[in-house]
């Protein structure tokens, strides 16, 4: 019996510890199920839209609609979240990317995948602010970053794992079947997930739309004036934060044709796979430790570190061309997801009250639609050499770090919380 009560006074102090409650364990249930589906099938689109006869400028459009669409979706995504709570809209963000799996499973052509794109690519766009609100609510001030982390840490878990199952997939069935074969995975395990996430979260459209009618606080559907909310501090970081994602977008649908059709000594899909798990098994080592100290100090070093990071990249990733370096270059790509956790927790913390999931919408609204044009232009700049792509990414993030770094004078502090500030 003393056992027992060790191992539950453990757990539960384990729990405490990582933020984890019925709600938040349900988005995290979410996020795996959804997550690995979507990285099993997503993560190879560039090989297939070749495989269908797509050309180089119609894997720039998938990633010019993925930041595109990314952008459009997260503002009504967030709104909706605040005015139907995260469970509802939650359940409307699965049944449309399931919509999009199934329309790429059916019609095997380049044109069916950039139509069920609109409709799945920016699944994890459209519920990230829901998800955020969600977490921002439950959880008290000193244990956001923290859970926020653990969102990033879990979403990483089927980055990992899914490309290596989609290589699989790849390696036995071929380019063609063995993504259809993985889309059809996805669509089941998206199923799975509404279910369990409908179980396990917590609804909360009652109480918020009481708390909100008693006040005059119902959430703002105008971004143009929810845009005049938007504190300087935020406003700085969204400059910088969009000037480092054109470092990450420029090449970033093209690293898996450098990988698998480009380099001197091409991997093959389940090696790609592999490094993918690298990438991730490297960010999922940082958060936890990182968040710890983001919540118990300055956001700013972490954040910027982060954009180092980011940078790097790219300049590393030209002078890989072996399996050995790329293994190099993707630890390297996982210690960029050092700091995202802390930045999100960043905006969380300087929107309104009020609007909190509208705000963080309306924020990756305004970066995506800008950084959608670096993913377009990445695919002419691919057309020149892969090596003006690379270094044209890693120009634009030391622009953004340097410019976070020397006019970066946030006050970053918790606006909504009467604590010491950041």
């Amino acid at each position: 019996m003393v056992e027992q009560g060790t191992t539950e006074t453990r757990a539960s102090r384990l729990s405490r510890f990582l933020g984890l409650q019925r709600s938040t364990m349900g988005v995290l249930v979410m996020v795996v199920l959804v997550g690995m589906g979507e990285n099993m099938a997503e993560r190879f689109l560039p090989i297939y839209l070749m495989a269908l006869g797509g050309s180089a400028l119609t894997i720039g459009l998938l990633q010019a609609m993925d930041n595109l669409l990314s952008a459009l979706y997260s503002f009504p995504g967030g709104y909706l979240s605040d005015r139907i709570g995260t469970k509802r809209a939650l359940l409307v963000f699965n049944l449309v990317a399931m919509a999009g799996f199934a329309l790429v499973i059916l019609i095997p052509a380049w044109q069916a995948v950039l139509a069920g794109a609109v409709l799945f690519i920016s699944w994890s766009a459209i519920s990230q602010p829901a998800a955020m609100s969600l977490l921002y609510r439950v959880l008290p001030q000193n244990k956001r970053t923290m859970g926020v982390s653990m969102h990033s840490l879990v979403r990483r878990i089927p980055m990992a794992l899914g490309p290596v199952i989609g290589g699989i997939f790849i390696g036995v069935w071929g380019e063609r079947n063995g993504v259809r074969l993985a889309f059809a995975a996805a669509l089941f395990l998206a199923a799975a997930a509404l279910v369990l996430q409908q179980r396990l979260i917590e609804d909360d459209k009652p109480d918020a739309k009481t708390t909100a009618d008693a006040f005059g606080l119902m959430p703002e559907r105008n971004p143009l004036k929810l845009l005049r909310l938007m504190n300087p501090a935020m406003k700085g970081l969204l400059v910088t934060d969009i000037l480092v994602r054109f470092c990450e977008q420029i090449p970033y649908a093209f690293v898996v044709v450098w990988c698998m059709k480009t380099i001197a000594e091409p991997v093959s899909a389940v090696q790609f796979g592999l490094l993918t798990t690298i990438e991730m098994a490297t960010a999922v080592l940082v958060y936890i430790p990182v968040a710890f100290l983001a919540d118990r100090s300055t956001k700013k070093p972490f954040v910027l570190i982060t954009f180092v990071f980011f940078t790097l990249f790219p300049l590393v990733l030209q002078f890989s061309r072996a399996f050995e370096w790329l293994v190099v270059a993707f630890i390297l790509r996982g210690l960029k997801e050092f700091g995202e956790p802390t930045r999100k927790a960043l905006i969380m913390d300087l929107a309104p009250d009020n609007c909190k999931a509208g705000m963080f919408g309306l924020y990756y609204l305004i970066r995506d639609v800008i950084v959608a044009v670096a993913a377009l232009g990445g695919a002419f700049l691919w057309k020149i050499s892969p090596q003006t792509n690379f270094i044209t990414a890693f120009v634009f993030g030391i622009v953004g770090t340097l410019g976070f770094a020397l006019l970066g004078r946030y006050n970053l502090v918790h606006v909504n919380d009467k604590e010491a500030p950041n």
